[in-house]
């Protein structure tokens, strides 16, 4: 199962296609790692319709063709060409049918597609996988033959069991800055010499697209893909180049860029229209943001800059060579683990065992220095030790008794510096909502706005609903005005939001009598963003009103506004 859902069977994954038959809600995928335990079809819902702006459309069946073609009736086991040993059907739809198989000559695993001779799309099929096996491209995975033989047609292609696909990599979450670069970088580059030999994909999706081991990514069904399915499309760059788009903003945001539901993720809310990635996620790399509009502007979007829509992949490939290399993230090398004492008992291990026991007797070797010679060397090395011994403790005595005592100097304990006194909270005597449009001061709910220093997280002070983060382009921010009561050292402010804000800490001018009217009136002292966040100011600042200023909003329910829960003003 593992290796079904990393193979380049490039043609199983339904989604985004209307059905070609009026069975082909039947048919089983391939880019979904599910439980085959025969090769028989596997009875699944018909998936999304495709997302709008793709220029695709299916070839329109033959004259006469009322019911859909049967697939050929082979089982596991079947030989092509003395050769290809059919393993598992991965793929049984509209007369075709994949497989996973054995190239028994080489010993190595390759992906067939069978279908009958006599298939409409059955010469259509053979010329493309003929062309695409001519671009040779490391890039792609390869088509190894194509064949028309005893009323089949079969193309036989690499099988990557050790490589990954797209849809499994963003279900685990959207991918680093780095990986995202590396795919549309990747994917606009070898469409790009695709299209330059003539060849187009049509059928791009998240299933149709690999990661090795290695980090490098490869594109399985260049062309195949779309003959047999029989689609088409009147601008075929223009289609593959919004494809390559869609996949970077769903690597940026783990959303697909369309209303609707597809490979696994979900579609932006209705209603609202295609949001730039930086504003459906916050942390999204805003060069690589701005480069998957200039992809869907097909589709109606535009680019936060105004920048020229890319409408082919060598545009595109040209765009991401153009902006700023984005570098992979530092390696994180996890700490070693403290040493531990073992208590287990000394053993043998690692010890000289004891030898077989002798039968023969040894010759007992004669104690050494026993003989006369032997003796009298004995007394002699102990009288010398022990006139060696006599004369070192003389000199050692003679010198202690000559030594005179020395003053000692106190020893002077340094004092230790005191502490700082850790921060304490000071006391919010009174808040107003604060919003910068003329006459507009009020309007952010004032009535809420006790409840952000309440001491109660399970209350909060809230924003009117907007378009985008930004409070759809009509401010640059909006906040609370916070009154000590008087002029005292504040050193941070601590911050609990519902989602993810961005904020800044204001100060009012030391001896204002009165709160500025204006953002501007305030000093800028620390910003972040979070959910909670603590800005420490860089210095203690004295002042009597500190404005919490919100520059950018979360999504909540497919609007955008600020839940503040607490705010703390630390001394």
């Amino acid at each position: 199962m593992a290796e079904r859902s990393t193979a380049a069977v490039d043609v199983a994954d339904n989604s985004g296609d209307d059905p070609l038959t009026a069975q082909a809600d039947t048919a089983a995928t391939d880019g979904v790692a599910e439980e085959h335990k025969t090769a028989e079809t596997t009875e699944e819902p018909t998936e999304a319709p495709q997302a709008p702006g793709a220029e695709q459309k299916a070839v329109e069946r033959k004259n006469g063709e009322q019911s859909p073609l049967p697939a050929p009736d082979l089982h596991s086991g079947h030989k092509l060409a003395r050769r290809y040993r059919l393993e598992e059907c991965v793929t049984r739809l509209d007369g075709f049918s994949s497989w996973r198989a054995v190239d028994e000559k080489l010993r190595r695993a390759v992906g067939v597609h069978l279908l009958p001779a006599d298939h409409p799309r059955a010469r259509s099929v053979l010329a493309a996988a003929r062309s695409a096996a001519l671009l040779g491209d490391p890039r792609f995975v390869q088509v190894l033959d194509a064949v028309e033989e005893n009323d089949l047609v079969y193309v036989v292609h690499e099988w990557l069991p050790d490589a990954t696909e797209l849809t499994a990599l963003l279900a685990d979450g959207p991918l680093q800055a780095h990986d995202a670069y590396q795919l549309v970088a990747q994917l606009s580059q070898a469409m790009a010499a695709a299209h330059r030999e003539g060849l187009a994909h049509l059928r791009l999706t998240p299933s149709a697209v690999l990661r090795s081991s290695t980090g490098q990514y490869r594109i399985r069904g260049l062309a195949v893909n779309a003959a047999l399915r029989g689609i088409t499309a009147d601008r075929p760059q223009r289609t593959d180049t919004e494809a390559i788009g869609a996949l970077l903003y769903a690597a940026l945001t783990q959303r697909w860029p369309y209303e609707n539901d597809a490979y696994g993720l979900s579609g932006l809310p209705k209603g609202i229209g295609l949001l730039p990635p930086d504003q459906v996620r916050a942390g999204v790399h805003r060069g690589l943001s701005e480069l998957a509009m200039r992809a869907l502007v097909n589709d109606g979007a535009t680019a936060s800059r105004q920048e020229p829509p890319c409408t082919t992949p060598d545009e595109l490939a040209k765009a991401v060579s153009a902006m700023p290399r984005v570098k992979p993230p530092e390696p994180e090398f996890p700490a070693p683990a403290e040493y531990q004492r073992t208590t287990y008992q000394q053993g043998t291990y690692g010890r000289p065992q004891p030898r077989p026991v002798v039968t023969q007797p040894l010759p007992v070797p004669p104690a050494p220095l026993e003989s006369r010679t032997g003796k009298a060397l004995k007394w002699a090395v102990g009288a010398l030790l022990i006139a060696a011994l006599g004369l070192g403790s003389w000199q050692i005595a003679d010198r202690l008794l000559k030594q005179e005592p020395k003053d000692e100097t106190p020893v002077v304990q340094p004092t230790t510096d005191e502490k700082p006194e850790p921060p304490k909270p000071l006391t919010i005597v009174s808040a107003d909502d604060f919003d910068p449009l003329p006459g507009g001061n009020g309007e952010e709910y004032p009535e809420a706005v006790p409840k952000a220093f309440d001491g109660d997280p399970s209350t909060y002070w809230y924003t009117k609903n907007y378009t985008t983060a930004n409070f759809g382009n009509l401010k640059d921010g909006v906040g609370l005005v916070l009154d000590l009561g008087t002029a005292q050292k504040v050193s941070s402010v601590d911050l609990s939001f519902v989602g993810h804000t961005s904020v800044e800490i204001r100060t009012a001018p030391d001896g204002a009598a009165t709160a500025p009217s204006t953002a501007e009136g305030f000093t800028t002292q620390a910003s972040d963003a979070g959910k909670d966040v603590k800005l420490k100011l860089p210095k203690p600042v004295t002042t009597r009103y500190v404005l919490v200023w919100l520059t950018e909003l979360p999504l909540n329910e497919g609007q955008f506004r600020g839940q503040l829960t607490e705010v703390k003003v630390m001394g």
